[in-house]
């Protein structure tokens, strides 16, 4: 194996204090991949104010879910393969590759003259996205030493915090005020400079020798998790829970995840290597990384809802009174880098924020009609605080405890089990809420509005809302309130889970040496081994 260093490689974080010229020249580096964190993360949010005029224009309203769910689907299932490659054949180029395939599929997106166009396009742009999520956090490892990286990791969930309010406020600007095709075309100027800015900036070793791909391994754990994304996507919507098209997706889903851990002993370079899951600190991450992607992207996803349904807002003034939980997320994502690298330590911040999480989950479950926009503020605030507690704190402490060789797998996987809870979460809440608000509707509405309703599907816009009758409005409103909270109430217990999770956390000691020295080389002495 041979290893080609770049004579320019930036200064890395090895010791424990950093140069006003280290830290400017860290920051341009992490300036380039926030670029690209950025466009993947906007376009998670930005197309949600634009699918009622996109399903409109291109007649599908039928298959609306499905420009979600594609890009959720391949983004999920490519972020295991894209850490595993940039692992082998180097982070940077991996990345420049995952910026083009996006773009490309942005660029498409925005021509499509037709929903199964738009939802190939859309699937294309996942495969990008996978791996922007995955390169930036992982190329930090790179660079950057975990005592340190603290300081700077904050910086993404500014980026994330951003794009949760920039992206509905600007679909709906685009919509409405120029064309939803821009929506997409948006991407290509940001992801140019972005391929530029990475280029110019960014120069980490390259590894070359043999490599044996997991293409089995892939193939099985896309197939699993393809059959697990159906399955929350279709199950108590297109098919019962108890139907056979849903059982089947759950036996085959098990099977196959069954059948992936049996190829990857054996496999000579698994995607997501079995190994990894003796490591306590991966395990452990990864489990509260899965329950604390469930509630966000679960119960969390509800508050725009209630707050467009219960009181009234528009989905543009609904994206501002979503503020107080951003505003609580970006204090405590720079704070508790901060103080992670002023400490050494992390295991606090989990700990800490998961209980925040819990009591947030318990004040949006006490909302009801009469709640004001501050009362509401101050408990989305207080979720926002913990989920900023945990997730950036979290890709610290599993880059810390795994080897070199490991970093991009490791960092990926992280990823993947967020997403995977996520998609859970949004599946269990969405069915819980259905059923609940079917239960509550008729304590509240005559059956001629029940007729009425069923006839127009009960989950209603705030167009087709304004349009009820005064009675009928003010019976819907008190049913879906009381449906909503249970949602709420409902994560208390997972947020519970994920504190006592927490507690299970080994404390690794952070290494004040970053993966790339000073002389664009690797250290000589490895991490915490796998065992």
């Amino acid at each position: 194996m041979t290893t080609e260093v770049d004579a320019a490689a930036p200064a890395a974080l090895d010791d424990g204090e950093v140069s006003a010229a280290e830290h400017r020249r860290i920051l341009v580096i992490l300036g380039a991949l926030m670029l690209g964190m950025f466009l993947a993360s906007l376009d998670q949010t930005i197309v949600a104010t634009a699918l009622p005029t996109i399903a409109g224009d291109l007649h599908g309203l039928n298959h609306l879910s499905w420009v979600v769910t594609a890009y959720l689907l391949t983004s999920t299932i490519s972020t295991p393969l894209w850490g595993k490659l940039g692992d082998l054949y180097g982070r940077k180029k991996l990345f420049q590759a995952a910026i083009v395939i996006f773009l490309v599929g942005s660029a498409l997106a925005g021509l499509s003259q037709s929903m199964a166009e738009l939802i190939a396009c859309r699937a294309v742009q996942g495969v990008g996205a996978g791996g922007l999520m995955v390169g930036a956090q992982a190329i930090t490892g790179d660079v950057i030493s975990p005592r340190q990286r603290g300081r700077y990791i904050g910086y993404f969930g500014a980026v994330f915090g951003l794009t949760s309010v920039a992206g509905p406020l600007l679909g709906g600007v685009f919509t409405q005020d120029v064309s939803w095709r821009w929506v997409f075309y948006i991407n290509v100027p940001i992801g140019i400079v972005a391929l530029f800015a990475i280029a110019s900036v960014l120069h980490i070793p390259v590894k070359r020798t043999e490599h044996a791909i997991d293409y089995l391994g892939t193939a099985l754990l896309s197939a699993a998790v393809t059959g697990l994304i159906l399955l929350t996507t279709w199950g108590g919507s297109t098919y019962p829970w108890a139907s056979a098209p849903i059982v089947s997706l759950a036996v085959g889903s098990v099977v196959l995840i069954v059948v992936f851990c049996l190829v990857e002993l054996r496999a000579a370079e698994p995607v997501i290597p079995m190994a990894l899951f003796r490591n306590r600190v991966f395990s452990v991450t990864s489990a509260i990384g899965f329950v604390v992607g469930f509630l966000m992207f679960g119960a969390i996803i509800y508050i725009p809802l209630y707050l467009q349904t219960v009181h009234g807002a528009t989905p543009t003034s609904s994206g501002l009174e979503l503020l107080p939980m951003v505003v609580g997320m970006l204090i405590t994502f720079i704070t508790s880098g901060r103080l992670v690298t002023r400490w050494g330590r992390y295991k606090v911040f989990p700990v800490v924020g998961t209980a925040i999480m819990a009591v947030g989950l318990s004040l949006l479950a006490l909302m009801s009609p009469a709640t004001t926009l501050v009362e509401s503020s101050l408990a989305m605030f207080v979720v926002g605080f913990g989920v900023g507690s945990v997730m950036q704190v979290l890709v610290v402490a599993v880059q810390n405890a795994v080897s070199y060789e490991y970093l991009g797998t490791a960092t990926s996987a992280a990823t993947f089990f967020r997403s995977i809870g996520g998609s859970f979460g949004v599946a269990l809440f969405g069915a819980i809420f259905s059923s609940r608000l079917f239960a509550e509707l008729p304590k509240y509405l005559p059956a001629s509005a029940l007729a009425h309703l069923h006839g127009h599907d009960i989950a209603l816009n705030p167009a087709q809302l304004d349009a009820l009758p005064p009675a009928v409005h003010h019976g819907y409103v008190l049913a879906f309130s009381h449906s909503l909270v249970l949602v709420f109430l409902i994560g208390v217990p997972f947020a519970a889970a994920a504190f006592a999770l927490s507690w299970l956390l080994q404390e690794v000691p952070l290494r004040d040496r970053a993966f790339v020295t000073r002389h664009g080389k690797e250290p000589e002495s490895e991490p915490m081994a796998l065992g």
